[in-house]
């Protein structure tokens, strides 16, 4: 075992006893909100994505005690572009705006935004192009319902009670 292994071990109950507890320990807010969030509805490709990940990551809402609102803005920037004026390249940069609430008293508990990028190719034939295109939407919207998550989990787990 090497030193920073050893000083890893050293510093966990140090870590305990000042509060710290892991996300999908007992009690802990994963546990707390796994099945607990309904999302709004999605209504374009890139909200399918996005809601369908966060179904994967809060399993589903059967006993929703939270909302989820959230508003995804999704921009192409062209990256590459040749001598003639060709783009080669896209970047698509997103951010999606959350607020979760309390369902049944409409209590905000926490707000936030998150963004990332992602880029594609458009070398190729058209139809490789446009499904590139839709795999990298596809991969932003993940990124950005992973990052939310991440957001949701950090909450102190006494708001969520």
């Amino acid at each position: 075992m090497s030193w920073s292994r050893r000083s890893l071990f050293a510093l966990l109950p140090a870590l305990a006893a000042c509060g710290f507890s892991p996300v999908y320990g007992p009690g802990g807010t994963g546990s707390r909100l796994f099945g607990q969030i309904r999302a709004d509805d999605p209504s374009t490709p890139d909200e399918y994505a996005f809601a369908g990940r966060l179904m994967e990551r809060l399993g589903p809402d059967r006993d929703a005690r939270f909302a989820l609102a959230y508003q995804l803005r999704i921009a192409v920037v062209p990256q590459a572009i040749t001598p003639d004026e060709v783009t080669t390249r896209y970047s698509l940069n997103g951010t999606a705006g959350f607020v979760l609430t309390r369902a049944e008293t409409r209590e905000v508990v926490t707000r936030g935004q998150v963004s990332s990028f992602t880029s594609y190719s458009t070398t190729g034939t058209t139809i490789a192009t446009m499904s590139a295109e839709q795999d990298a939407h596809e991969r932003l919207a993940r990124m950005l319902a992973d990052q939310v998550v991440t957001r949701l989990l950090a909450v102190d787990p006494d708001q969520m009670q």
